[in-house]
Parts: C-alpha cells; sequence; structure tokens
C-alpha cells in the first residue's frame, strides 16, 4: 500500500527576516499627511506675576511712602552704618534714642526714590553699602545725634559710623559731623540771648553777625519768650 504522507502548518513563529515583497511594501507605502516627522519647537510659558512679587511691590511702594512721611517736618536725615549690627542692638538702639527721632533701615535705592527731586537728594552719596537712616524732628541737632555717638562707644562699633547727612539742604560727610555735633542748643541760645540783652550795644552788634542760622535761633528764642511772658501776665 502506497503511504499518504500530510504535512500541518509549523506551530513555529515566522522568521524575522521579511521577504523582498515585504520590504518593498514597507519602503513604497504612504505616509499619513496628518503626522509631521518633524520635531515641534518647544513652547516657553510666560510666567504670570506672581502673588510674592506683587506683596514684594506693594512692601517696597509702602516704604517709599514711609520715608516720605518722616521727611515732612525733618530738619536732619543721617545714613549709619549698620553691616555687623544684631537685632538686639537695633532694639537697644531704638531705645536709648530720643522720641524726636527715627530709625528707618531701608534699601538705598527706596529711599533715593523718595528724596530725588527734593533738598534731600544731596543725599547721594551714602547711597552705598548697608545704610539704616536717622530722621530728626527738632531742631536740635546735637541731642539728636548724641545718644548714637555714646551707643557707638559703648558698644565698640567704631566700623558702624555715620556715611553722611543732610541738614538744611548742604551735605555734611563723615568728617563733617563735628559741626552738627557742637551747634548750639536751644537752651545755649536762649543763655547768649539773656546775655546779650544785658550787654552793651557792642555785644549786639557782634550777634547781628553771626551766622544765618545762629541769628534765626536767636530771634525765634527772643518771639517765643516774648510770648511766654505775654501768656503769663494774662
Amino acid at each position: 500500500m502506497e503511504a499518504t504522507l500530510f504535512s500541518f502548518p509549523s506551530s513555529k513563529p515566522p522568521s524575522p527576516s521579511l521577504t523582498q515583497t515585504q520590504s518593498k511594501t514597507l519602503l513604497t507605502r504612504p505616509t499619513n499627511p496628518f503626522i509631521s516627522l518633524t520635531p515641534r519647537p518647544a513652547r516657553h510659558h510666560h510666567r504670570l506675576p506672581t502673588i510674592r512679587s506683587a506683596i514684594s511691590r506693594t512692601k517696597k511702594e509702602q516704604t517709599v511712602e514711609t520715608i516720605k512721611e518722616n521727611l515732612e517736618n525733618c530738619h536732619l536725615l543721617a545714613g549709619i552704618k549698620y553691616k555687623g549690627l544684631t537685632v538686639k542692638q537695633f532694639q537697644d538702639l531704638r531705645k536709648v534714642l530720643p522720641g524726636t527721632t527715627k530709625l528707618i533701615v531701608a534699601k538705598n535705592t527706596l529711599v533715593y526714590k523718595a528724596i530725588e527731586g527734593t533738598p534731600w537728594e544731596a543725599l547721594k552719596p551714602c547711597m552705598t553699602g548697608m545704610n539704616a537712616w536717622l530722621f530728626v524732628h527738632s531742631e536740635e541737632i546735637p541731642p539728636a545725634i548724641k545718644p548714637y555717638r555714646d551707643f557707638q562707644k559703648e558698644k565698640k562699633l567704631d566700623s558702624n559710623d555715620f556715611t553722611g547727612a543732610v541738614f538744611e539742604g548742604k551735605f555734611y560727610a563723615p568728617g563733617d559731623f563735628k559741626q552738627l555735633e557742637t551747634m548750639p542748643t536751644r537752651a545755649e541760645i536762649y543763655a547768649k540771648l539773656l546775655g546779650t540783652l544785658n550787654s552793651p550795644a557792642s555785644s549786639l552788634v557782634g550777634t547781628i553777625q553771626a551766622p544765618a542760622r545762629e541769628l534765626v535761633m536767636l530771634l525765634k528764642a527772643y518771639v517765643q519768650k516774648l510770648e511766654e511772658e505775654s501768656g503769663g501776665g494774662q
């Protein structure tokens, strides 16, 4: 009997190699016109202003306004080099300053923005380094400066000196502070006025020839003295 052989399909997976016909099919297959092979450029997202930056801007504006408010009725504005001072030293310093002064820590850029276009702009040479700003709201300049001088000596803060000041539109460099610290006080002006009124005319002429500021202070003191006497007599 003749044997018949049956062939069955193999269970093994087909070979991964492509036939020539399959290769041609892949090479000639049309590309999808809706799919771009060109890489898309990276998108740059513009960040919107954050809440933090808005708060920072508002705080800067408030600082400028605070400086402007303290410039009202201000007779002297001085810069103090505060680099190296501790928080406690600042607290102690504020305690010894008279009530007619105000100590503010602010960036030079914000201070300059507040004083730009005013007579206080003469303070521009101080706009370097780290400054604290002393506002003096009194004509009594020496008593306003002396507490810091005493504090500076007590704490041995030789490097934390005044960086400059403006008084009556004039800039005083650190080496010129002796002139500010030795100005006559109101009590001294009263004493000089009383001595002048009780002295010969030659002394009065000498007083009139005194510096303009001292003469103005004398006249103010005299007017105040007359007002006090007039008020006391009523």
